[in-house]
């Protein structure tokens, strides 16, 4: 079995909630293992939270949810001003900027952030369960 959601969110903090219960929901009815959902919760947490932190000029985003039971493909989708992938580094002491890539890099597998000025921004995150 495969569930396909997609969501078009205002971005607005309340919608971070909403976007866990889904997932939640979703892997529960597939019976993934919590931990692997508990991984994907704080990643697409971090995902969401950055859009509407960062994605200056956007006031919707969108979440698409592709989950089955050896697996979990999530995107996390905006159109404001964009940014640097690459000149956001490891965070540090005093320095919180980049917390939320760090951590969807090491919780979640085959992660890739595109963006473009006045384009948006993507980011792709996966888990397997396998």
């Amino acid at each position: 079995m495969r569930m396909t959601v997609r969501l078009n969110l205002p971005r607005e903090t309340g919608s971070v909630p909403a976007v866990r219960r889904l997932l939640r929901s979703a892997l529960a009815a597939l019976q993934v293992d919590r931990a692997h959902g508990a991984d994907l919760e704080i990643a697409i947490t971090e995902a969401c939270a950055n859009v509407i932190d960062h994605a200056n000029g956007a006031d919707n985003f969108e979440v698409c949810l592709e989950v089955a039971e050896d697996h979990c493909s999530i995107d996390v989708r905006d159109d404001g001003d964009g940014f640097d992938p690459e000149s956001v580094g490891p965070p540090g002491p005093g320095n919180e900027r980049g917390r939320g890539l760090f951590l969807i890099k090491a919780l979640a597998e085959n992660v890739r952030m595109q963006s473009a000025p006045r384009r948006g921004s993507l980011i792709h995150f996966e888990k397997s369960f396998a």
